[in-house]
């Protein structure tokens, strides 16, 4: 038994879809989650900010003392996979688990993801998934830069206009194609998801690689016998505004009352 915390962080609040997935996986846990919605959006940055980010977030969490962390974000997991699996303190990101996810899917028709721009152009998403699957498969990146700021705005409900259009918009590459499945390469997009379906088709497979990020840290900890107790405290920092941070995470995360602490930004 491990009673330390487990360390979550994102650009904003797209990591609560794996922070919510963990405390479904491991509802006896501790947890930190930090939101860096102070420097969001990473997507549109260099990669090597994005290296340097990842590291300035895991150390911000490793002093709270967690025993692992989880990057529930595509774009620091594709940007930054060095930099995570060389950190002293076991660190999960969100790619590889859910490319491992991907190339599982049986038959051999066509596979989509869906991301922020960095992670697509990174080509780690695509490029690795291709390989995994045997270069048999066609693979389809599609880039999605509306998408994130859309949801960090507070809008993300499946009735807003404003989600059908900016939806319709960034999918249209792959609109009315089939595919046997389709990743949410980027945390955030868990909270559009019937949006996506609609957009899509309702039959359409969606996977969610914040899901697959907080199985695989769940595996890990199950494996090496570092599960906690029934303590379930869950700390809240944000770079950004708190106060939306707050209205944003209560609703979703149905836990009773979300307390944020302000965060420093950290310069580059």
């Amino acid at each position: 038994m491990d009673l330390r915390p487990i360390g979550v962080y994102d650009s904003g609040v797209g990591g609560l879809t794996g922070l919510r997935a963990l405390m479904r996986l491991l509802p006896g846990e501790d947890y930190v989650y930090f939101s860096d919605s102070g420097r969001m959006p990473y997507g549109p940055r260099p990669r090597s900010q994005l290296r340097r980010i990842a590291v300035q977030d895991m150390d911000y969490l490793a002093s709270f003392g967690v025993k692992a962390i989880l990057a529930a974000c595509g774009t620091i997991s594709s940007a930054a996979k060095e930099e995570l699996s060389a950190y002293p303190i076991p660190a999960f990101g969100v790619l590889t688990p859910a490319l491992d996810a991907m190339a599982a899917v049986p038959g051999d028709g066509p596979l989509a993801v869906i991301a922020t721009a960095a992670s697509i152009a990174s080509g780690e998403f695509t490029d690795d998934l291709w390989k995994k699957c045997g270069m048999k498969r066609e693979i389809v990146g599609v880039p999605c830069p509306e998408l994130a700021p859309l949801i960090e705005s507070g809008h993300t409900k499946r009735s807003d206009p404003l989600v059908q259009e900016c939806v319709a918009r960034a999918l249209e590459p792959i609109r009315g194609r089939r595919f046997d499945a389709v990743l949410l390469g980027c945390t955030h997009y868990g909270f559009i998801e019937e949006s996506i379906r609609d957009c899509l088709g309702r039959d359409v497979k969606l996977m969610s690689a914040a899901d697959c990020g907080a199985q695989a840290l769940r595996d890990y900890l199950v494996q090496n016998d570092l599960t906690g107790g029934e303590r379930r405290d869950r700390r809240f920092y944000v770079s950004g505004d708190t106060r939306a941070f707050e209205d944003f995470a209560e609703p979703y995360l149905k836990i009773g009352p979300v307390h944020a602490e302000q965060a420093p930004i950290m310069e580059l």
